[in-house]
């Protein structure tokens, strides 16, 4: 019994020592605020349904590092506009005596604002953007298209994984 409760006492201290944590990490948001609505971002932009990706990806930030409140439980309020989105080629083959130049890679590019109030007054504000790399596939544009979706999804949840790290430091 002796041996059992030195080996869990070892395993315990080796444990608490090696870094890891089961709790969100500490980053709290401006003047202690710990939840967060998160109500649907505005769209700026000509293109369908980004507001509803990018509020999802945030409202997965803000669960991830246990923020996201409901309703009256909130402590403040997370407002967010899609103020930008397009996609351009990046990498274009060189033609060759065989084939004609041909388009190797795609890159979509976003930028957000957001702004976090309590009581209607501002307490933190910032803007991100960033872009993701897409193939255009193999010639088909439904292909093309879901390749470009696949890349505003990874690319939203990148950005608002740093807006929230950008706003819980008050940048």
């Amino acid at each position: 019994m002796a041996r059992l409760c030195v080996v869990v006492a070892a395993v315990l201290v080796a444990g608490l020592g090696c870094g890891y944590r089961f709790v969100p990490r500490e980053t709290t948001l401006p003047e202690g605020v710990r939840s967060v609505c998160a109500p649907v971002f505005l769209n700026e932009t000509a293109e369908p349904g980004l507001e509803t990706l990018f509020t999802r990806a945030m409202r997965q930030e803000l669960v991830r590092v246990g923020s996201l409140g409901d309703g009256a439980a909130c402590e403040a309020r997370l407002e967010g506009v899609v103020t930008n989105v397009n996609s351009s080629p990046t990498i274009v083959t060189e033609p060759t005596a065989d084939s004609p130049a041909q388009l190797a890679s795609y890159r979509a590019f976003a930028e957000v604002r957001l702004r976090l109030l309590k009581d209607e007054r501002v307490l933190a504000d910032t803007s991100v953007s960033g872009t993701e790399d897409y193939l255009p596939g193999s010639g088909d544009v439904l292909e093309a298209e879901a390749n470009r979706q696949a890349a505003l999804h990874r690319l939203s949840e990148t950005l608002m994984r740093e807006a929230y790290e950008r706003l819980a430091r008050n940048w």
